[in-house]
């Protein structure tokens, strides 16, 4: 199905685990214009291996995880050039799901600037999924939002807005979304975790 999608002229690919992709990548490396972007809640044990293997890691939400990332990406930055990061914000406030504080971006992307590996793009953030998405709306809008006031904190533009899945990635671009991620809607339903 990836290789499906590369021929009809996708290029950005997202995955939810690092395991996943570790499973896949080997299979593909014939796609070479092909990014990669961990896309899912990155666990600090993991990032060493997210480091080498992603060109985007797209829900960075800790200053010790950035630096982390850093740290790895020192040793292959002259290979692989500096990785993309965004920083995931904790839109909504649902327990469920992770992300930066609002109120900590500032603190957190100035650490991320702080290291000479990563690059900043910009934001991202998974609003509640809800059946009307002009109630998702405010969630889009706050991101963009927070995006402005961070640009002028940073001193830098942040061109990226990471918002907007297969069911509501089209007010997500009303509001300003740069890229979306429309999996479901081009690969269909993610098959059940199997259970250990």
């Amino acid at each position: 199905m990836i290789r499906a999608a590369y021929d009809a002229g996708l290029r950005d690919f997202g995955e939810n685990r690092v395991q996943e992709w570790e499973g896949k990548r080997q299979a593909l490396t014939d796609l070479a214009d092909a990014r990669w972007h961990l896309i899912g809640h990155l666990q600090s044990n993991k990032a060493t291996r997210a480091a080498t293997i992603f060109h985007s890691v797209d829900s960075v939400d800790d200053a010790a995880l950035a630096q982390r990332l850093d740290r790895t990406r020192q040793g292959t930055a002259a290979a692989q050039g500096p990785l993309r990061v965004l920083l995931e914000v904790h839109i909504a406030g649902e327990a469920a799901k992770s992300g930066a504080e609002p109120e900590d971006l500032p603190e957190l992307a100035e650490a991320v600037t702080k290291c000479a590996s990563l690059h900043l793009n910009g934001l991202m953030c998974v609003p509640p999924l809800l059946d009307d998405v002009e109630k998702v709306r405010p969630y889009f809008r706050k991101l963009r939002e927070l995006r402005d006031r961070l640009e002028t904190h940073i001193g830098h533009k942040l061109p990226v807005l990471s918002m907007g899945m297969s069911h509501d990635f089209e007010v997500a671009i009303e509001e300003g979304a740069t890229e979306v991620r429309v999996g479901t809607a081009l690969f269909g339903e993610r098959p059940a975790p199997k259970k250990r």
